[in-house]
This record gives structure tokens, C-alpha cells and sequence, in this order.
């Protein structure tokens, strides 16, 4: 078994772990966890062939630079990055300031910084870069390959498709991907209804549902 696979295999298992604790957070508020989708952000790269993809990976890679990187994290934080040296830690004050405090708080821990810099927060976030999310990569098979493993895992219920590279990306995944996912019955071929909730397959909220969930948290 290679590296990659045994990093894969370890990615998806974080993820089965992750969806279970949304499941037991979901269950202590008192809602079916069942009807809870958790579909996290990935990267798709596919091409004709693994070495096509592979390709397209590689100049999608060597383009990332360093500015997309900061609008990106100013966007997403609230904050002029760019007002900063690259090098220079934030303050206390600064990272209070910061107001995803999730995201900061990951820049901070795997960083090992109590203070990052503004280098630091390009490398862990990973903004404006393909390493931000997922990404599957490889012939049509290849990708349907990995997509398949985790959503039967389960480590997810789903996936957000962001574009890799614009234009061209969801392109290819309609092109190339999407058809073999069909054949496996993993893609509808047909909407279900004329809404996103039909075609979610989430039930419509009663209010009596919502009520009695908050009369189980006062308890």
C-alpha cells in the first residue's frame, strides 16, 4: 500500500469521525441526524487520462500566487492583510479583531504560534491555492473511485464542488465525471422537484417539530 493511500484512508476516517460528532450534536438538539446532510468543500481535477489530470493539477498549482492568497483571507476574516509585512505576528489585539474565529483559531494551532504571521495564515488556510480543500484527481474512473469511498464510508452525505480553475473546471466534471458517476447511481439523471430542497431530499420544517426540540433543550 502506498503513502498516498494510506493517507487517503486516514483523511477518510477523520471524516467518519467528523460526521459522527455533527450526527451527536445534531441528536443533543434534539433533530434527526438523518436529515442532516454534511457536504464538505473538495476539488475536482479530472482529465481524458491520469496523466492529463495530472498535468492540469501541476499548472493549476504553479499559478497560486501569494496576493489571490491574501484577498481571499481578507475577504473571509474582515481584514486588510495587506496592510501587513509578510513576516511581522499579529497581536493579541489584531487577532481579536479577526472575525472568523474558527478559522483563526486553526491558523493558531497548527501553526504552533500563539501569535501567526501573515505567511502563516497563506500556508495553513491554504487560500487561493488547490490545498484549501479535497482534491480528486485522475481519470474519470479514478476520481468516482474516491468520491464513491467516501460517501459509502460514510464520510460524507455530499460534496460542494469548488472550481479549481475558472474557466474549464465544471466543464470537465459535467464532461467527464459526471457520467460515470451517473452510471454507478451515485449522480440523478433526472431533478427530483423544482426546488433545491427537492432535490436535496430534505423534508419541509414543521413548526411543531421545531417547538417540541426546544422544549427538549430547556429541560
Amino acid at each position: 500500500m502506498g503513502r498516498n493511500r494510506i493517507r487517503d484512508l486516514s483523511l477518510v476516517r477523520g471524516r467518519q469521525e467528523g460526521v459522527c460528532l455533527v450526527q451527536r450534536a445534531v441528536a443533543a438538539a434534539g433533530r434527526d441526524p438523518a436529515r442532516v446532510h454534511v457536504a464538505p468543500a473538495c476539488y475536482v481535477c479530472v482529465g481524458e487520462s491520469e496523466a492529463v489530470a495530472l498535468d492540469k493539477r501541476a499548472v493549476i498549482q504553479a499559478t497560486a500566487r501569494d496576493v489571490d492568497a491574501l484577498v481571499l483571507l481578507s475577504e473571509v476574516l474582515n481584514y486588510d492583510f495587506a496592510k501587513k509585512p509578510i513576516d511581522e505576528p499579529f497581536s493579541d489585539e489584531e487577532l481579536a479583531e479577526l472575525s472568523f474565529q474558527g478559522f483563526r483559531d486553526r491558523v493558531i494551532r497548527h501553526s504552533g504560534k500563539r501569535n501567526p504571521t501573515v505567511r502563516d495564515f497563506i500556508t495553513v488556510s491554504g487560500r487561493g491555492t488547490v490545498k484549501e480543500h479535497t482534491m480528486f484527481c485522475g481519470n474519470p474512473q479514478q476520481v468516482a473511485d474516491q468520491m464513491e469511498e467516501w460517501f459509502t464510508a460514510p464520510a460524507c452525505n455530499g460534496f460542494v464542488l469548488a472550481a479549481s480553475s475558472m474557466p474549464g473546471a465544471y466543464d470537465d466534471v459535467v464532461r467527464l465525471l459526471v457520467p460515470e458517476l451517473q452510471r454507478r447511481g451515485l449522480f440523478q439523471k433526472d431533478y427530483a422537484g423544482p426546488t433545491l430542497r427537492d432535490n436535496l431530499g430534505l423534508a419541509i420544517p414543521r413548526a411543531a417539530d421545531w417547538h417540541a426540540a426546544r422544549r427538549a433543550l430547556v429541560r
